[in-house]
């Protein structure tokens, strides 16, 4: 069972776009939520454990802009959450006009170790809910001619060493971003953001994931063309962009510092 405690928005409130990022309550997901509520819309933030956090936030946003802000917690791996979770979704404003499926589960699994858990655990944060939270909620959105923005990942074309099951996944994603695009359309758009590197990983809070050395971020650093690491601030743009460029669908921008071009910046 999910828990959905509810900060319900005024329904006579003034029309606003709202919008639902998944895995919003810390780093980038909140950093989307901060751009999109600075833009003007309505945010609806979901966590599935940081809960503190979430009420935090939208507290926050709440004194910018009263009844702007609500929270929903919710495992979205579990198919009776995630159902419960998208029904509660269109009561809080009356509307759903931006799905983000930002949330995401990142870890290695070399070859040799990893499990059946581990896959389901992937695949289902990475691909299976995005999938299933857009089919249920596409009828909200086909009401304001909405769209979904699915964050990928540049290692869904050139695969992450030792992440072979997190790649798998976030490729089915990529297609799966193309793949609605077209069965939504015209009514909603469908594109998706692939991230290079943004934070070091022991910013972030994964699973375990080994310590990068100074060499290996010196290594990744020569990769970039732009010389440096990116910002959320880079990718929750990006959201904004896509969320209101209504002439786009079925794209995926990686905003990766040229990463993705390959090669080294050194010769």
């Amino acid at each position: 069972m999910s828990e959905i405690p509810v900060h319900y928005g005024t329904l006579s409130a003034p029309p606003t776009k709202v919008a639902l990022v998944t895995g919003s309550a810390k780093r980038l997901g909140r950093e989307i939520i901060l751009r999109l509520h600075q833009a003007g819309f309505r945010v609806i933030v979901h966590c599935r454990q940081s809960t503190v956090e979430a009420q935090q936030l939208c507290q926050q946003l709440n004194i910018i802009r009263p009844d702007s802000a609500c929270w929903l917690r919710a495992d979205l791996n579990n198919a009776q959450a995630l159902g419960e979770f998208a029904a509660a979704v269109p009561g809080q404003f009356g509307q759903l006009d931006l799905l983000v499926n930002n949330a995401s589960s990142f870890y290695p699994t070399p070859v040799g170790t990893a499990t059946l858990t581990q896959w389901d655990d992937l695949f289902g944060s990475n691909v299976k809910a995005p999938f299933f939270l857009t089919q249920a909620l596409a009828p909200e959105l086909y009401k304001q001619k909405g769209c979904v923005i699915n964050l990928v990942d540049i290692h869904a074309e050139k695969p992450l060493a030792q992440h072979s099951v997190y790649c798998m996944a976030k490729a089915a994603l990529a297609m799966m971003t193309r793949s609605l695009a077209r069965d939504l359309a015209p009514t909603i758009r469908v594109n998706g953001i692939a991230p290079g590197a943004i934070l070091w990983p022991s910013e972030q809070t994964t699973a375990v994931m080994p310590t990068l050395t100074e060499q290996d971020k010196a290594g990744i650093l020569a990769q970039i063309p732009l010389g440096h690491l990116g910002q959320p601030t880079d990718i929750a743009q990006t959201v904004l962009f896509l969320a209101t460029a209504p002439y786009i669908t079925g794209q995926i921008l990686a905003v990766d510092g040229g990463r993705s071009l390959g090669g080294t910046t050194k010769a």
